[in-house]
């Protein structure tokens, strides 16, 4: 009663000369505070139980602001990209908003959303975000499971249409006369990956079922690592790719692996070195001659590859020498130390001789190849792993354990910040120690840590490590 006193001063006298507050002046109260949002009203209940649904739907309809409550709509011309207002009456242009995709197995793509103005009939709309006209057949309500067909909807209703081309979540829908586009709710990013696999023979359903999942669901994402080639199905956290894996068994019958992804080591050099590649076969009738010096040299971290041809006269003839250069890139690709492509290193070819009949592309793209393995071996080979920049978020009271943990995972605090309700703690983390993160903030905070990861950088992976990665990636080869 107290509570809903404050929401205002005529309560909050009766509430100090009666000492408490009828039933009309609570329900007043209440409603009053949640339209101006100082209130949060929560219901209990249990669908499986079919308990708490009558109060749930008495709470709505006493305390939520009506439609015609709601303050004026705002939007921008999807065109011209001028300001917008919409009244939320039924005698405005219409408008409305999709919210929630699903993906039902029988009767295809359901598209549910939102009225915000004017009324709709018909059997077409306008989606001013896609700038398309779309047609659909009937009408929905849902309720439960079952769908009641209706003739013509108003401000506040919720509706579904089914089987749409080209609507999604997040688009606005409108008169195509009168076109507006409301900003879509910004779905959260996702937190943790984890590699997709299918069972033998059953790829093909499993990507369908998947594409009409991400349609459900914005905070999914479905990737392809292009170094390890494994696809990556991204989420909120270990539970939510679960409880996915779930839904496409329950709705289309096919099973979903997850496993914890590769990580995309790379190998690079730390000095200089200049070698002889030299490659030389016969075997009767004509044989094979590539021989060719190279110097391999280091590369700032994201410097890439350079190759500098710095032959002079006539020692590899000009049709050969892209042909060592492609060597050397394939040899790249492959890796020298544990097979993972090498990175940040400039070549100059400098020296080499070839002969008249047994030269060949071939045979200097071979000599290439192997001078570039004994270059990169002499210079110095090591390990680099892939680095994200993490921005974790928590209540004052975790930012010890996080901390802490952070250190333990090999991390670097980069800074701190507050936003005035959360402590801002801004790292760099090796990727391999945070796969499974959102997993252990959620466990160190009580559910109440959240955070974002975006690839930060390469660095080179410690001694002691880099031994045991190399050996399982030589074992996984073999």
């Amino acid at each position: 009663m107290e509570t809903v006193a404050e929401t205002d001063d005529d309560l909050i006298e009766r509430f100090l000369e009666n000492g408490e507050l009828t039933e009309t002046e609570i329900r007043f109260g209440l409603r009053k505070g949640v339209a101006n949002g100082s209130i949060a009203p929560v219901c209990l209940g249990s669908t499986l139980l079919n308990k708490g649904i009558a109060s749930l739907l008495d709470t709505i309809n006493d305390i939520l602001p009506s439609p015609t409550e709601r303050p004026l709509l705002v939007g921008a011309h999807p065109v011209t990209g001028e300001i917008e207002e919409r009244k939320p009456f039924a005698n405005e242009h219409f408008s409305a908003m999709v919210f929630k995709t699903m993906a039902d197995p029988y009767a295809g793509r359901l598209t549910i959303f939102r009225v915000y103005s004017g009324t709709l009939a018909g059997d077409s709309f306008y989606n001013a975000s896609k700038k398309v006209s779309e047609r659909f057949g009937q009408l929905y309500f849902l309720e439960g499971k079952e769908q009641r067909a209706v003739d013509m909807v108003g401000p506040g209703m919720i509706v579904a249409v089914a089987k749409l081309k080209e609507t999604t979540t997040g688009d606005t829908l409108c008169d195509a006369g009168h076109p507006i586009v409301y900003n879509p709710p910004q779905s959260f990013a996702p937190v943790i990956s984890f590699a997709v696999h299918a069972r033998q023979g059953e790829e093909e359903k499993l990507f369908s079922a998947l594409t009409r999942i991400l349609d459900e669901d914005l905070t999914l994402r479905l990737t392809r690592d292009q170094q390890t080639g494994e696809v990556l199905l991204s989420g909120m956290g270990q539970v939510h790719l679960e409880v996915v894996g779930a839904r496409i068994k329950r709705k289309f019958g096919v099973e979903l692996e997850l496993t914890l992804p590769k990580i995309a080591y790379k190998e690079t050099i730390k000095g200089k070195a200049r070698v002889q590649g030299k490659h030389k076969k016969q075997s009767g009738g004509r044989g094979q001659f590539g021989d060719c010096t190279i110097e391999i040299m280091p590369l700032a971290h994201g410097g890439g590859f350079l190759f500098e041809d710095k032959i002079v006269g006539g020692v590899i003839p000009q049709q050969y020498r892209p042909a060592v250069e492609k060597g050397i890139i394939e040899a790249m690709e492959k890796g020298v130390l544990a097979g993972y492509p090498v990175v940040d290193l400039k070549v100059a070819l400098v020296d080499g001789s070839f002969h008249a009949v047994d030269s060949s592309e071939l045979a200097f793209k071979v000599a290439g190849s192997l001078a570039f393995k004994k270059g990169a071996q002499e210079a110095g080979l090591v390990l680099l792993e892939p680095y994200t920049k993490m921005t974790i978020r928590v209540a004052k009271e975790h930012v010890g354990d996080v901390m802490g943990d952070l250190n333990s995972r090999r991390g670097k605090v980069m800074g701190m910040d507050t936003d005035g309700i959360h402590e801002i703690i801004i790292a760099q983390v090796p990727l391999a120690e945070v796969q499974r993160y959102a997993t252990d903030l959620t466990a160190m905070t009580g559910g109440l840590g959240s955070f974002t990861m975006a690839f930060s950088h390469y660095e080179e992976v410690p001694a002691h490590l880099a031994e045991k990665i190399i050996t399982a990636s030589v074992e996984e080869h073999k």
